[in-house]
């Protein structure tokens, strides 16, 4: 029975994919920041902030999927909060490979989470692949510091993957969640492109991960299908029998409750899927309706 250890695993990626692991055959183990987690599977204390690891946790590991990190959105982008973003992705990821390392755990794989943010918050017509640049933004910060170290992995002829991941549509909880209000309506002139994923798809891509030895190095983890903000909405709105109300909310009452952090509401670019799609990766959920459905 392989051995998956996950970081971030109470999350709500975490969770939907610890079951799917388990239902396919997976002894899947956790690492936590609290010592009384209440969980089905097995579980170890990590503290990033004091470098503490629980080694048992690595014991005959084959695979490391990492998720962890401090939530984008959860709070406002102080010069504090900024800092603690980056650093639960960069130190964590450090912590984990630091500690493979040391103890020479001959892991398979290191499967890691980003995020579509490595391109930038902003509106384009470019069609954003895995070989474009990193933005010159926070979110491109973030996450070109968050993959550089990931791949150090490499280094040690570990296969590595980062999965750059968009909005994920799940019913458990998430963006979709917040977005369910009474009346729906576009942010901002809502033109601007929300690439998405259904939970379902996401934790697939992490499985093939896991299977698929030929996989290595960065794959966008959206749908195939492009909807801007506004074409969102009224899909939503439709799918939930809410009004829709086309007049978008204005972008300087979201600059004003939001601060820097709106620009992920006021702009989004389209994602290609292509890559993942050439290497046999098939999405159950490929439209926004169908994802919806399932969801709501």
């Amino acid at each position: 029975m392989k051995k998956i250890l996950i970081s971030g695993g109470t999350g709500l990626i975490g969770k939907r994919l610890s079951l799917l692991l388990k239902s396919k055959g997976y002894e899947v183990r956790l690492l936590s920041r609290n010592k009384n987690s209440v969980s089905d599977y097995q579980t170890f204390l990590w503290n990033i902030e004091e470098s503490y690891i629980d080694e048992q946790a690595f014991k005959d590991v084959d695979y490391i999927i990492h998720l962890a990190g401090a939530g984008i959105a959860d709070k406002k982008w102080t010069k504090k909060r900024k800092q603690t973003i980056i650093n639960s992705r960069v130190l964590s990821t450090e912590l984990l490979l630091q500690t493979v390392n040391r103890l020479k755990i001959p892991i398979k794989a290191f499967i890691s989470s980003s995020a579509i943010g490595y391109y930038g918050s902003i509106t384009s017509d470019t069609i954003f692949e895995e070989s474009h640049q990193p933005a010159s933004d926070f979110l491109g910060e973030v996450c070109k510091k968050w993959e550089d170290s990931v791949f150090k992995c490499k280094d040690k002829n570990i296969r590595t993957l980062a999965i750059r991941t968009g909005i994920v549509l799940s019913k458990n909880g998430g963006a979709l969640s917040k977005m369910k209000t009474q009346i729906i309506s576009p942010l901002g002139n809502g033109r601007q492109y929300m690439p998405w994923i259904h939970i379902d798809d996401l934790c697939e891509m992490y499985i093939k991960a896991i299977e698929d030895e030929s996989m290595e190095g960065v794959f966008n983890g959206v749908s195939p299908e492009h909807q801007t903000n506004k074409s969102f909405s009224k899909i939503l709105a439709k799918s939930l029998k809410r009004p829709f109300l086309p007049i978008g909310v204005p972008s300087f009452i979201l600059k004003l409750v939001f601060g820097e952090m709106a620009t992920i509401l006021l702009n989004g670019s389209r994602i290609s899927s292509n890559k993942i799609k050439n290497i046999g990766f098939q999405f159950k959920f490929k439209t926004l309706q169908e994802a919806l459905k399932n969801t709501l």
